[in-house]
Parts: C-alpha cells; sequence; structure tokens
C-alpha cells in the first residue's frame, strides 16, 4: 500500500469514481426531460444547498468578501466557477443530446493530459519533460482517434461531431479549472467549493431561466436524475474529495480519472444499451497509458488535485 494510504482513502477513491462514473448515465437521463441549461442550473443549485449545509455542519465558514484575502478567494471562486461547473455542466448537458454516455465519460479521461501543457505554461516549476512529452503525445493520439472517427456508432444525427467537440471542450474547461485551483490562495477545501458552487449558481440559474423559462415538472426518472446529479457528484462528494486530500494528498486523487471513463462506459453498456465500437477502447487505452506515462514520470512528486466534478 501507498506511505499514508489507508484502506478507508481506497475505498473513498473507489467510491468518488463510482459516483462521477455514473453521472454521464444520469445526465442523458435528465436531459430527456429539461433543456441542457436547465439540467446544468439545477444540478448546481442543488449542488450549491447541500454543501452549504455541509459547510455548516462543519462549523465552517464562506471567506470573509470584507477582507483582502476573502475577496482574492471569491474572485478564484468565481473563475473556477466558469470553468469547474458552469460551462463544462452546459456543454456535457449539451452534448450529450447528441452522443453516448460513454462517449462523454471516456472524454474525460483527458483532463489530465490537457493539464500538462496548460501547467507548463502557467505553473512555475510544472515542466513538460520528456517523458511527460511521450505521455502527451500518446494521449493526444487517443483524442483524435475519440473526436475524429467512430468513437461510438453514429446516431446519425448532424450535430453528433459538435457535440464529441463539446464534450472534450468540457474537459478543457476542467483542466482550466484545475490550473485555476492550484494557483487559488490556501483555503479550507470546504468553503472553497461552496464558494465555487455559489457563483457558479448565480451564473447559471438567470441564464437557464433566461434561455428555458421555468423548469416544468418532468418524469420520476427525470427528477431522480437531477437529484443525483445535484447531490452526489456535484455536492455531497465534496465530502469524501476532501478527506482523499487531506490524509492521502492530491497525487492519489488524481487515481479517481482512471476509474470515471470506466465506469461510464459500464453504465451506458449495462443501463442504456450503448454500442461500444473497438476503437473507443483504443482510444481509452492510449489516453489512459499516456495518463500513466505523464504521471509517473512527472518532474514533481505531487501532482495538482484534479477533480472531474462532472
Amino acid at each position: 500500500m501507498l506511505a499514508g494510504v489507508t484502506y478507508a482513502n481506497w475505498a473513498r477513491l473507489f467510491t468518488l469514481g463510482l459516483i462521477w462514473g455514473a453521472s454521464f448515465m444520469f445526465v442523458s437521463i435528465a436531459v430527456q426531460d429539461y433543456p441542457p441549461l436547465t439540467t446544468a442550473a439545477l444540478r448546481i443549485a442543488l449542488g450549491a444547498v447541500a454543501l452549504m449545509i455541509v459547510l455548516r455542519l462543519a462549523n465552517r465558514r464562506l471567506p470573509d468578501f470584507r477582507s483582502k484575502d476573502g475577496r482574492t478567494i471569491w474572485m478564484f471562486a468565481a473563475v473556477m466557477g466558469v470553468f469547474s461547473n458552469a460551462l463544462p455542466f452546459s456543454l456535457l448537458s449539451w452534448g450529450q443530446t447528441y452522443v453516448a454516455s460513454g462517449f462523454a465519460g471516456v472524454s474525460m479521461a483527458t483532463v489530465p493530459l490537457i493539464v500538462l501543457p496548460l501547467a507548463h505554461v502557467l505553473i512555475p516549476g510544472e515542466r513538460m519533460t520528456l517523458m511527460k512529452s511521450i505521455g502527451f503525445g500518446l494521449g493526444f493520439v487517443g483524442v483524435i482517434l475519440l473526436i475524429g472517427l467512430r468513437a461510438f456508432e453514429s446516431s446519425g444525427q448532424s450535430m453528433e461531431t459538435l457535440a464529441r467537440l463539446a464534450s472534450v471542450g468540457a474537459a478543457g474547461c476542467y483542466a482550466m479549472g484545475a490550473i485555476v485551483t492550484r494557483l487559488c490562495p490556501k483555503v479550507d477545501l470546504l468553503s472553497l467549493a461552496a464558494s465555487t458552487m455559489l457563483c457558479a449558481t448565480a451564473m447559471m440559474v438567470p441564464i437557464a431561466l433566461w434561455q428555458d423559462g421555468w423548469p416544468a415538472g418532468g418524469s420520476a426518472l427525470g427528477i431522480s436524475a437531477i437529484i443525483y446529479l445535484g447531490l452526489l457528484p456535484t455536492g455531497l462528494a465534496q465530502i469524501f474529495l476532501v478527506q482523499v486530500i487531506r490524509e492521502a494528498g492530491p497525487s492519489f486523487l488524481t487515481l479517481v480519472n482512471y476509474q470515471v471513463p470506466i465506469w461510464s462506459v459500464i453504465f451506458g453498456l449495462l443501463f442504456l444499451g450503448e454500442a461500444l465500437p473497438e476503437n473507443t477502447i483504443t482510444a481509452l487505452t492510449l489516453i489512459l497509458v499516456g495518463m500513466a506515462i505523464s504521471q509517473r514520470f512527472g518532474n514533481r512528486p505531487a501532482r495538482p488535485g484534479i477533480k472531474p466534478q462532472i
């Protein structure tokens, strides 16, 4: 067992992968009843409520906007709200009206790879070594296969190519969100997560109301999907996230990125009857191998914690 990593942390990591991996299936269910922007806004708002309750139970507070440090934290939270929640949730919700949930989940495996060039430019000390570059190159080939070839059986809809790009674009947003999180001044992680979700709610709810109007009542299955998305992957999974980062470190947390695409494909196959052509496996293998090489031979012992937030 890795130093400092307990069986409880392995269990939390497995649970996080399961929760986040299943979220793509639930997004596919939710968008059958609700427009994409409304789906994103509802899950973010529910997540914000859940995190505020957890914050109160943990006897912690939001950053103090009256102080200079507090205003700086809120500024980072606003940017994170855009790149870690509002924009990627909207892109994924829209994209999954045209592509399979498994495809969207596989796209999330590209997040650590996209982080590499961004960190090289934006974070001092995060340099692109030879092995990192090789890992990035392998992963990039996997991404090309994922977007440019028949990653899943074509739905025959004209927007499918744009939807694939939207899924990978969401991964790019998560990567930028991870970089902003790394650059954020030191602050309580739960407080930062709640602040970020509040900012995302303030952005998404007015936009969704303006674009889609007041959400109509959906089916029991659609409502259940929204509740799952809001409470588990968007909200309460933050509890496990904080525990893993504090006890096992952010480097250990990045292992969750290997689980999410696999679980998303499994759930899509078992419960939604999605097809899985051979090149999806090839693309996923290249992406995961590239990610493993880039992390195994990184020039820093501790990688930034990358949360898929799907």
